[in-house]
């Protein structure tokens, strides 16, 4: 027998959310899942401040994975981890006198394209470890080896979760990592093509009506491919 999918991961911007905002039918179907005793999980690029400031239904989630897997949050207790070290300062001075605009968070350093090359040259310059990831235009720069996956994994443990017991929503280039982990990953309609093709499953709506599709079938039928409508 299948074992029930105890959690859901889910990205916010392109999944979650659209435009930003989550809405009140995607809401509600959330506030399912936890009364069925599920767990809540976002995973997003985001840094932590932004993410509280548009997304004011956090307390729904038992856990955020933000800075695209370099900070973990306990919205239940308001405790914070970071799971990488904080870029260093003559990185970003570079950047900005390079003309790059850039955003700072706790750990991670995100500017757009096609100011690509130029973080890159900047990277070999300075001889720092640092790696670049890319979501639908933005460009996320983070210490080696710290992506959606391995900040999803912390938080499990945390949590006392396995990969396996968890079903995962994405829809962009940084969704791969923590979908691969997962027991069963999903791309929304909205997704880039690249991810529909590596993901189990392709919801028939986009954004956050994909996810309320997706949290009916699990509470339906525990996502099984053989119900799944």
């Amino acid at each position: 027998m299948i074992r029930p999918y105890s959690a859901l991961a889910t990205d916010y911007d392109g999944t979650l959310a659209h435009h930003g905002s989550v809405s009140s039918e995607t809401l509600a179907a959330v506030e399912r899942l936890r009364a069925a005793g599920k767990n809540l999980i976002l995973v997003t690029g985001r840094e932590l401040d932004e993410l509280i400031q548009v997304f004011p239904h956090i307390h729904l989630c038992d856990l955020v994975v933000a800075e695209n897997g370099a900070v973990l949050y306990r919205p239940s207790s308001r405790r914070m981890r970071l799971l990488g070290e904080p870029p260093p300062e003559r990185f970003v001075r570079e950047l900005r006198a390079r003309g790059v605009p850039v955003s700072v968070g706790r750990v991670i350093v995100a500017t757009v394209e096609p100011h690509e090359n130029q973080v890159l040259q900047t990277i070999k310059v300075l001889g720092l470890e640092l790696e670049m990831i890319f979501n639908k235009g933005a460009v996320m720069v983070l210490p080696t080896g710290v992506n959606k996956a391995t900040g999803l994994r912390a938080g499990l443990a945390r949590l006392g979760l396995s990969p396996r017991h968890v079903i995962a929503v994405g829809d962009a280039e940084n969704d791969h990592a923590f979908l691969r982990i997962c027991g069963c990953g999903i791309a929304v309609a909205n997704a880039l093509p690249t991810l529909k093709e590596r993901a189990d499953f392709v919801t028939q709506r986009p954004n956050g009506a994909g996810v309320t599709e997706l949290i009916d079938q699990l509470l339906a039928n525990n996502f099984d491919p053989e119900l799944v409508t």
